[in-house]
């Protein structure tokens, strides 16, 4: 009966150990994707950030005015007086 008795005894104390172990890298892997999900928040963050302000550059590069402010901040130019200004028309045939 004490064989017995070991016998069950230590099916027990093996089965709490394999379970405390269970346990044990249960909670490391959960803490691991844990990790790797604010990770990949982050990232989400970081590309949101980018999208806005891509689209922003978007908004300004095709505004119409874009070419008079490059003509008159790059080149120099001015826009002439209105006396100055001639118009010309082309008559088709």
């Amino acid at each position: 009966m004490t064989f017995f008795r070991f016998l069950i005894w230590f099916a027990l104390v093996a089965l709490l150990i394999t379970s405390a172990l269970g346990v044990v890298y249960s909670k490391y892997q959960s803490r691991l994707l844990f990790f790797e999900i604010q990770q990949q928040k982050s990232y989400l963050d970081k590309q949101a950030i980018e999208w806005g302000q891509l689209q922003l550059e978007i908004t300004t590069l095709t505004s119409e005015n874009r070419v008079e402010i490059e003509a008159i901040e790059s080149l120099g130019l001015i826009f002439p007086r209105r006396k100055k200004i001639i118009y010309l028309k082309h008559d088709e045939k």
